[in-house]
């Protein structure tokens, strides 16, 4: 098996630079960055970080959107052994605060148009000490790029044990508080590894990355994967416009497209004049394989987008936890519409019932994971990881089933999850904050299906007596306190939640 052969994330990444040194392994708006080029910045900056006492085992948080500088920093961190924690920079002030709180970071490389946040957010991280800036300088920041040129490298051999955590990845949990998962090198190696069995990369791929790299399916599949393979990678700082996407696909002659259902739900359905349409096939000629994940793909979104573009759709299965690919539809035999397919070399799974028993091929139940890609645990919460590992086993969550081919079938969640455009979104934390409003009394939060981003939260609402509320009201408040993707679509007023006889609300009544 080619590529991703070292026993950890450093080594792997050296391993490549020192392989395809002159290679394009960023491509970014007009820039070119090598392989050479991204080592030496990220060792570069690893210096700097250490100049600062930045030591084994201490956090070093990112949050940014997709940049070079964001690679680069993810490689410094690991490579003087600190962990990684990647934060999604669409959150709100108090969200990163809990995040730089929680997981006690000390330092921060960001940007100045997140300057603002930042700086109210670490109000509540006393652990936070230093910010780095990739785009200019602040009262009490350094800047990315003066700390490279100042650095002068040491040269010294650190043996990193693929045990040890390389990131932590805050994932949202039923308490409405995010959950940190801690991922090890080895997590990350092994998925790399059968990613590379499933869908048969090299160094003659070029992959293009429009998904938000903060993501655990963004990194490991976008990211990790082509750079362990000697692949060169088109970074797209923002979704929008989606023609600029179509740009890179056709300019980079990229092979590997990875994205969620929404994106290929607007390629299925856009537009294309049909004196144009042969064109268009030939100028993305190159591309052999599309792969959808972090949200489930509907079957009539995968018809119309292989029979516009003639290029195979793989849908595959996976979760934060399991870092994250569990599953994929082959490339070659059996593909069935509707699962998620088979599990990645070197992964096993089951369905299970509430005792956990095995329940065999196609009975429905929860489906359970194990494997090297599962991670060590939640950081600094020894009961919750309990209460998902058992017996090496990760219990998904997720309601499934197993057919006779060993194809996994994903039908629902215990959980009650919003899955947005592929993010995840868990009402309680929707609902936590309607709760502080002081004129409402109650409320429940649940997904509805949407035709574009998968599904959308909706918000009942029940008022305090003798008070009025509009629903516009509702959501300005809302985004004060929320990520946007959080914020519902709809509210309801209604005089009372359903609700069973101990309190519980019944939340499939309000669907």
């Amino acid at each position: 098996m080619k590529g991703a052969s070292a026993e950890n994330l450093v080594m792997m990444f050296k391993k490549s630079a020192e392989r395809f040194s002159d290679k394009t392994a960023l491509f970014f708006s007009d820039k070119k960055i090598s392989y050479k080029e991204l080592y030496q910045m990220s060792q570069g900056l690893s210096q700097g970080l250490k100049n600062l006492g930045i030591k084994k085992g201490d956090r070093v948080a990112i949050f940014l959107h997709n940049t070079p500088e964001f690679v680069a920093s993810y490689f410094a961190v690991i490579s003087i052994e600190a962990v990684c924690v990647p934060v999604n920079n669409m959150l709100k002030e108090t969200e990163l605060g809990f995040i730089l709180k929680d997981s006690e970071a000390k330092l921060i490389i960001s940007s100045i148009a997140y300057l603002d946040t930042i700086n109210f957010a670490k109000i509540g991280a006393p652990d936070l000490k230093y910010t780095i800036m990739i785009d200019g300088l602040a009262p009490n920041t350094f800047n990315f790029y003066e700390m490279i040129e100042r650095s002068v490298l040491k040269k010294e051999d650190v043996f990193i044990n693929p045990d040890e955590t390389a990131s932590i990845l805050y994932t949202s949990g039923t308490t409405g508080n995010p959950k940190g998962a801690m991922l090890t090198h080895r997590n990350f190696i092994s998925n790399i590894k059968s990613c590379i069995s499933s869908i048969n990369v090299s160094e003659k791929d070029n992959f293009i990355c429009v998904l938000p790299m903060f993501h655990s399916f963004a990194f490991t599949v976008c990211i990790l994967l082509p750079l362990s393979v000697g692949s060169s990678i088109a970074l797209v700082e923002h979704l929008r416009p989606f023609r600029r996407v179509v740009r890179n696909v056709i300019k980079k002659k990229i092979t590997v497209f990875i994205g969620i259902p929404s994106i290929f739900n607007v390629l299925a359905h856009m537009e294309i004049p049909h004196v144009f349409t042969s064109r268009v096939l030939k100028l993305i000629d190159p591309l052999r394989l599309c792969i959808s994940g972090a949200a489930a793909l509907p079957v009539e979104v995968l018809k119309a987008f292989e029979d516009k573009f003639r290029v195979p759709l793989l849908e595959g299965y996976g979760l934060t936890e399991a870092s994250p690919v569990v599953s994929f539809n082959p490339m070659h035999g059996v593909r069935k519409p509707g699962s998620v397919g088979l599990p990645v070399e070197g992964v096993k799974v089951k369905v299970v019932d509430d005792k956990s028993q095995d329940l065999g091929r196609d009975k429905i139940g929860e489906l359970l994971v194990k494997g090297d890609n599962v991670m060590k645990g939640y950081f600094n919460r020894e009961t919750e990881t309990q209460e998902v590992i058992k017996d090496s086993w990760l219990y998904t969550g997720d309601i499934a089933k197993i057919d006779e081919d060993g194809h996994i079938y994903i039908l629902d969640r215990k959980k009650d999850m919003i899955n947005v455009r592929g993010l995840n979104v868990y009402p309680v934390e929707i609902e936590n904050v309607l709760m502080k409003h002081p004129k409402i009394k109650e409320a429940a939060v649940v997904g509805m299906p949407d035709k574009f981003k998968g599904e959308v939260p909706k918000a009942f609402i029940v008022l305090k007596e003798n008070e009025t509320l509009a629903g516009l009201e509702v959501i300005k408040y809302l985004r004060k306190n929320l990520a946007l993707f959080k914020i519902p679509k709809f509210v309801e007023f209604t005089k009372a939640l359903p609700k069973t006889a101990t309190g519980k609300v019944l939340k499939r009544q309000l669907r």
